[in-house]
């Protein structure tokens, strides 16, 4: 009697134990990814998670291969904690231990995120049919833990269209063309090879990003000739720029220019190099 009375408490307290484990993840039926942004600027692969928000897989444009992995949650923490992540194999696997990838930092309310090395170990385990789960203590309720769990299931098809994407994203960023300096051939406006490669690269940029808010255009010369003409100069060179930005796609009313001249040297006209680094037109952009 005492066995059966001992067994029966057990077993409640087992079912109690696991009631308090609360899921979180897609059933088969609901598990979906989908390529929400697809430009050379941005590449975002999504799964939204049932009554618990949304997770993102994100790559940028930018002079080295980036990745970040961000789980936006309708509730946010209330404090701080850790997520324990591993990569629990699917059902199919028997016996097969779940694999620690990472420790993700909950911020009180923040989102979670985790860097390069995780996010990608994450999505070759999605490829592979695990589940990226995250186990943490629930913030709101002393009783529960979490488990959020990110199922492969119509992965591998929005993975292929997702590494399209980060293949062909831009190797440069707003940063790298928001302050940038276009030189001259000697006497007239034709600009240098590595300058005509530069306006190129803000007209890639600006075919994708038209959200520039205002753009300052400076033009300057040698002091070879004389200074007015050497001045008439400097503004059909900004001029010739605002047309070329204008035609990239930029309203004209944001963009202003300005000649300048002989005014502002930056290095010395006794040399041809020197005079080549004076030759110049400064563009400078700015967001909101």
């Amino acid at each position: 009697m005492r066995y059966k009375l001992w067994l029966v408490l057990f077993l409640l307290s087992a079912t109690q134990v696991e009631a308090g484990l609360r899921q979180y993840s897609a059933t088969l039926d609901q598990s979906t990814w989908a390529l929400k942004q697809n430009s050379p600027l941005l590449c975002e692969l999504s799964h939204p998670i049932p009554h618990f928000g949304e997770a993102f897989f994100r790559s940028m444009a930018g002079k080295e291969l980036n990745m970040q992995f961000e789980l936006n949650m309708l509730r946010l923490p209330d404090h701080y904690a850790l997520a324990e992540v591993l990569s629990v194999p699917p059902v199919w696997r028997p016996g097969e231990q779940a694999k620690a990838i990472s420790s993700m930092k909950m911020l009180k309310q923040f989102d979670g995120d985790l860097g390069k090395a995780e996010s990608w170990i994450m999505l070759t385990e999605l490829e592979q049919g695990y589940s990226p789960t995250f186990y943490f203590s629930d913030w709101y309720s002393p009783y529960d833990r979490v488990s959020v769990s990110l199922n492969p299931v119509h992965f591998i098809e929005a993975m292929d269209q997702f590494s399209q994407c980060v293949s062909a994203l831009l190797p440069y960023t707003f940063d790298d063309i928001a302050f940038t300096v276009l030189t001259y051939e000697s006497g007239g406006d034709e600009l240098t090879k590595a300058s005509k490669k530069r306006l190129e690269q803000i007209a890639q940029y600006l075919k994708y990003d038209q959200s520039i808010e205002s753009i300052d255009i400076q033009a300057y010369s040698d002091s070879f000739g004389g200074r007015w003409m050497n001045e008439q100069l400097s503004i059909k060179r900004a001029e010739a720029i605002k047309t070329k930005l204008v035609s990239f796609g930029l309203e004209e009313t944001r963009i202003r220019t300005e000649g300048l001249g002989e005014k502002r040297h930056v290095a010395s006209n006794e040399s041809s190099l020197g005079r080549a680094k004076n030759r110049r037109v400064v563009i400078q952009m700015e967001k909101p």
